[in-house]
């Protein structure tokens, strides 16, 4: 990235401005020079809004690079800014509004910023002073009285942001919390299967056989239809057995499926956090660590 040294207003003119983080702010509208100094102090903005009022942003810390001209100040900080009609001249109140918004010091003893088009004469040896860089912008702020913008407000402009709750010098103390959440993943699968065993088993059934047995029957005296005679003969009598006949069939008995069950446990979690400890130095150099801190109540470390 190259910078310039100096710019002249003419350079500056029609330049796409950008701001820190390289966001586009918008493009150079008009170049305002300081009333005493002829400086380039401050640009206006045409950010593409109607009308005739412009953004305002200070020249201090910017420099031209390869894309344009990157200012020192965000591009929220710079659409915030008020809105003033850019018609060639700023009054003081219009001047004393801007700086405050860009947590600047105040230009005094009556100076106030002109545009570089809109004096006669402005675009000769004022319009065509340099304009210091980002080292010499930092000290040509003021005018003939010699007034400058505090370190601290240029540093706090240049980050873009303001410096709401340090005035007094207050340290951010910052500490880490444990956040412990929950994910479920899976520990294991559970199968179902049938597997095919062999078992004996013993019943018990009632059969039957017959037998045979001689019965003798007396012939009573006197029975007729009976004829006697002595002759061989024989007869034969069928005889009948039970046998156990043994057959296998499959017979549904039950249904079975698996199902889950959850199971709540408490489990401790342990850890380690950092955070950060204030201790300051007291006059003598002795050094005092186990103070209450007053604004956070926080407790000291243990001795």
């Amino acid at each position: 990235m190259t910078e310039d040294a100096y710019l002249s207003t003419r350079d500056l003119r029609d330049l796409t401005v950008y701001d820190p983080d390289g966001e586009k702010v918008g493009k150079v509208s008009q170049v305002w020079l300081d009333d005493r100094s002829g400086r380039p102090e401050w640009v206006s903005i045409s950010t593409g809004l109607f009308g005739t009022k412009e953004s305002f942003v200070p020249l201090l810390g910017a420099h031209r690079n390869q894309e344009g001209l990157q200012v020192a100040y965000r591009k929220d900080l710079v659409k915030d800014a008020p809105r003033v009609e850019a018609d060639g001249h700023l009054d003081q109140t219009e001047e004393q509004a801007l700086y405050r918004h860009y947590s600047l010091q105040g230009s005094k003893g009556g100076d106030s910023l002109r545009s570089d088009k809109g004096t006669a004469g402005t675009t000769g040896a004022a319009g065509t002073a340099g304009m210091a860089g980002a080292a010499g912008a930092a000290g040509a702020v003021g005018g003939a009285a010699g007034q400058r913008r505090s370190a601290d407000a240029s540093t706090a402009g240049m980050a873009g942001r303001g410096t709401e709750g340090m005035e007094n010098g207050d340290m951010i103390r910052s500490e880490e919390r444990l956040r412990v959440g929950k994910t479920e993943s899976e520990v294991g699968h559970a199968r179902l299967r049938k597997v095919v065993v062999t078992e004996n088993v013993t019943t018990t059934i009632p059969i039957s056989h017959e037998e045979v047995r001689v019965v003798r029957e007396p012939i009573k005296e006197g029975e007729t239809g009976i004829r006697a005679r002595i002759h061989e003969e024989e007869r034969e009598v069928t005889l009948h057995a039970e046998r156990p006949v043994v057959r296998k069939e499959a017979v549904a008995v039950e249904r079975v499926h698996l199902e889950t069950e959850r199971i709540t446990e408490q489990q401790e979690i342990s850890d380690t956090v950092r955070k950060e400890r204030v201790e300051f130095d007291e006059p003598g150099g002795g050094r005092d660590q186990g103070r209450q801190d007053r604004r956070g109540g926080g407790r000291g470390p243990s001795h």
